[in-house]
């Protein structure tokens, strides 16, 4: 199999066979596209680990339809997780609830919690619409590439990562560029424990209540461990002055580099890789990734980025490029 436009209604046919069969699929969302299976076939989400290198105990993010279809694997929702969902649901906001006993027990690691998102994309929705109706509540759906590295954000990023064996459903570029904001609804009030789009004073007010600050009591979540998002070259997050200043020694001799920076960078090497990040937290989100990947494929060494502003919108872009920092 290969990759199939995700409007096209026998490419999404074909796609609930293969999840009902145990097969996995590249699915398109709004962040990232992600590498999905039937949730409750704990076998299938065992390859989804197997294919990503990951490790079994680092739970899964389970997408579903519907805020109804919450109840299939969540044993409860406080009042303001259930806001939280009313209020960004379809998106990107990821919520942790106690799980419901010998529900997608591998998807979630084995632990008592579940992460539980309802995506915006719309080849997502009719993709999990049709496996609801074919008995398949929710789909485990992790990031379609290998574990810690950058996230896919096109349908040929996916491909490239485990070729044409996959079956990819092509949607577009991902419209946001980034994982989803993380929330733990299980500890008496919200804990944000990956930043995404939705930034904190959002989630607050939408809860209802002020967050509370993470603890070693928080569930464990996707994407949070201190190196990860990285691309094959080494990563270092600079200033604007420093990263000049670097250029100026290296002088016509720089090579196998690239620079990420919203400030104006010139270089006196033809071999160095400039390109402007965007001044727009969400705009610079949606390409992100793709950069990275862009860099990599050039074969550059080192990429050197000017470190995001210290402002709630850059949350998420600000985490993720530490993450892929500490990776180096």
């Amino acid at each position: 199999m290969t990759t199939r436009d995700g409007k096209d209604t026998q490419a999404i046919a074909q796609a609930v066979e293969a999840l009902a069969q145990g097969d996995l699929v590249g699915l398109p969302t709004e962040t990232v596209y992600g590498l999905a299976a039937n949730a409750c076939d704990d076998a299938a989400v065992g390859r989804v680990f197997s294919l990503k290198e990951r490790p079994a105990n680092h739970p899964l993010i389970v997408h579903v339809a519907q805020a109804q279809d919450v109840r299939h694997f969540a044993a409860q929702a406080s009042d303001f997780a259930q806001r939280l969902m009313q209020t960004f649901w379809p998106g990107p906001l990821t919520v942790i609830l106690p799980r419901q006993p010998q529900v997608a027990a591998a998807a979630a690691g084995h632990l008592p919690t579940v992460a539980l998102r309802c995506p915006a994309h719309p080849v997502a929705q009719t993709l999990l619409a049709a496996c609801a109706a074919r008995g398949m509540p929710g789909l485990a759906a992790p990031s379609a590439n290998r574990f810690g590295r950058v996230s896919p954000t096109q349908a040929a990023h996916v491909q490239a990562e485990f070729g044409p064996a996959l079956l990819v459903l092509d949607g577009g570029p991902c419209a946001v560029g980034i994982e989803s904001a993380i929330v733990d609804c299980t500890r008496g009030a919200p804990v944000l424990l990956r930043p995404g789009q939705i930034d904190g004073a959002l989630i607050e007010a939408a809860a209802g209540c002020a967050l509370r600050a993470r603890s070693a009591a928080d569930a464990r979540a996707p994407g949070t461990l201190a190196a990860h998002y990285a691309p094959q070259a080494r990563l270092r997050l600079m200033d604007a002055a420093q990263i000049r200043a670097a250029l100026d020694v290296l002088g016509a001799g720089a090579a196998h580099i690239a620079v990420y920076a919203r400030a104006p960078v010139r270089a006196a090497s033809r071999r160095v890789i400039v390109r402007r990040m965007p001044q727009n937290a969400a705009a610079t989100a949606r390409e992100l990734f793709a950069a990275l990947r862009e860099f990599d494929a050039a074969g550059v060494k080192l990429i050197w980025v000017e470190a995001p502003p210290p402002e709630p919108p850059w949350d998420g872009v600000r985490d993720r490029l530490a993450r892929a920092a500490a990776s180096a």
